[in-house]
């Protein structure tokens, strides 16, 4: 069974009605967790923790759902070797 990795991360918003963030380079990564429900946690935390500012906002991108489990290689694994 593949592994379900989810990456947490946010930062400030150039608008909270649009995904852009002001600067990219301030993006707070959380981390990298094994599956949804650890991932949720750490969201749900920073949300909690920065929910008096409309300007943030933090993510869960389902790291697992860039690769497809079932092709030979990605074109990633075919430069590198």
């Amino acid at each position: 069974m593949p592994q379900r990795l989810h990456l947490v991360f946010g930062g400030e918003l150039v608008d909270p009605q649009r995904n852009i963030f002001t600067d990219v380079s301030k993006i707070h990564i959380v981390g990298m967790f094994p599956d949804y429900a650890s991932a949720h946690a750490a969201w749900k935390s920073e949300a909690q923790r920065t929910v008096d500012d409309a300007q943030t906002r933090y993510f869960i991108a389902h790291i697992h759902r860039l690769r497809d489990e079932e092709a030979e290689a990605s074109a990633t694994e075919e430069l590198g070797g």
